[in-house]
């Protein structure tokens, strides 16, 4: 068997937690492969919202196995308030919920430095999420790092002090902030011990062990591909790798193992924090898009900076990814636009090209457009593709076309039951 992917093309909140929930029942496994509490994963079914942060989304389908991996980073007070969520839910997890030993702790003072570095950057910040991720994914690849297996060794507060201690040293040289650490670590340890008593696993053996097994696995990524470390608006970037290679080091699986990979992406554009964003409206459109897509960030709250879509970013993500079938999202946004546009191309440096500079950071790129009939009428009645206005056809088929690869699910609200399967692929498991 492989490993399906799902994961994010543009600058995350692209509706992946819907998508995950929907396609769950066909696996026998979701597992995350990077990230951590700063994604906001949300899922609306039963009349009932629900956000996840570190939880995989397959976690409300009682017959799945879901697994941390370790490419995540784990704060236990985040993680532990989505567990309490749960347990308000009524949904069973402690038999079903495993954490790769090999996951990164995110410790309170991981958070410290996380906001007082963004004070010190000033008009610089990168619109950070102050979870503490960032500090922490320095740490990991700094070799200082904590991980969740340390905790069952005996010097584990030796450990613990050590790094806590560098934080201080390094916290000398910061603007200082308000941030009670000794009622912050009192609720830190005592998620640990509910942490600790989770299924712990060696996660590499024991993903590569289920797919010797035949059992069928989804690894769901967190964030965006354009947030990638690698490849993403660099600084303006998540510190792991968010596209679909971030599986193989996350969870521990090798290339082959790659299935499917189905990216999803919202009908439009959307951005939290800083960073460039080219189609973003500074008008009363993207005001419009906004409130209609009720764009605020699920684990920030922060309001989302909004555009028309960007077909050359979208193509660059597609090609970094593998994507082999592609989920549009939020389609009913656009149900009141007389008019929808698409950038096709961009132009910068004296050309007109469908590739991003090296640097769109510090390049000045005008996008120019397609226009689009809308189809001003809900889409809450259609079932099927054939349901949709013709105009809201043309529009998806024009983009598939220009994208070049199959787009096989339409959703059409944020509920469960809101997906149009418009031509799923032959070869996935149902």
């Amino acid at each position: 068997m492989t490993i399906d992917v799902i994961l994010g093309l543009q600058w995350g909140d692209e509706g992946k937690g819907k998508i995950v929930d929907f396609l769950a029942p066909q696996y026998d496994i979701v597992a995350r492969f990077q990230g951590g509490p700063n994604a906001g994963h949300t899922l609306k079914f039963d009349g009932k919202k629900y956000v996840l942060h570190t939880v995989p989304s397959g976690i409300f389908r009682t017959e799945l196995l879901n697994l941390i991996g370790n490419g995540v980073v784990i704060d236990p007070t985040t993680l532990v308030k989505e567990l309490d969520n749960l347990d308000s839910a009524g949904v069973e997890y402690r038999s079903r919920l495993l954490v790769a030993k090999k996951a990164h702790l995110i410790l309170p003072t991981h958070r410290l430095l996380d906001a007082a570095n963004e004070v010190a950057k000033g008009k610089e910040k990168i619109g950070s999420t102050l979870k503490g991720i960032g500090p922490t994914y320095m740490d990991k690849t700094g070799r200082n790092g904590l991980r969740v297996g340390d905790t069952l060794l005996p010097d584990f507060m030796e450990r613990y002090n050590s790094l806590k201690n560098k934080h201080l040293g390094l916290l000398q040289a910061l603007p200082t902030i308000e941030f009670d650490l000794a009622a912050e670590e009192q609720r830190w340890f005592a998620a640990l011990d509910i942490l600790r008593s989770l299924k712990l696993v060696d996660g590499e053996y024991f993903i590569n062990k289920m797919l010797s097994e035949g059992k069928r696995i989804l690894a769901e990524g967190a964030q965006g591909s354009m947030l990638d470390i690698d490849f993403g608006t660099y600084p303006y970037v998540t510190s792991s790798n968010t596209i679909t290679s971030g599986v193989c080091s996350g969870l521990g699986v090798a290339p082959q193992t790659i299935g499917q990979v189905i990216g999803i992406t919202k009908a439009y554009c959307t951005r939290v924090g800083s960073g460039p964003f080219p189609t973003e409206l500074l008008d009363e459109t993207g005001d419009f898009l906004r409130k209609e897509g009720a764009e605020f960030g699920s684990t920030t709250g922060r309001p989302r900076r909004c555009g028309w879509i960007d077909l050359p970013q979208l193509k660059y993500t597609i090609m970094l990814n593998g994507v082999t079938q592609l989920a549009f999202t939020k389609v009913d946004v656009l149900n009141k636009f007389a008019e929808i546009k698409a950038a096709t191309h961009y132009r910068y440096d004296g050309q007109t090209t469908d590739q991003l500079p090296f640097d769109l950071c510090g390049v000045p790129v005008e996008p120019l457009y397609k226009s689009f009939d809308g189809w001003n009428q809900s889409l809450g009645l259609a079932k099927d593709f054939d349901d949709l206005p013709k105009t809201a056809q043309a529009y998806l088929e024009a983009l598939e076309t220009y994208l070049d690869v199959p787009i096989t699910m339409v959703s059409t609200g944020p509920e469960r039951e809101s997906l149009i399967l418009k031509e799923m692929l032959m070869d996935l498991p149902w």
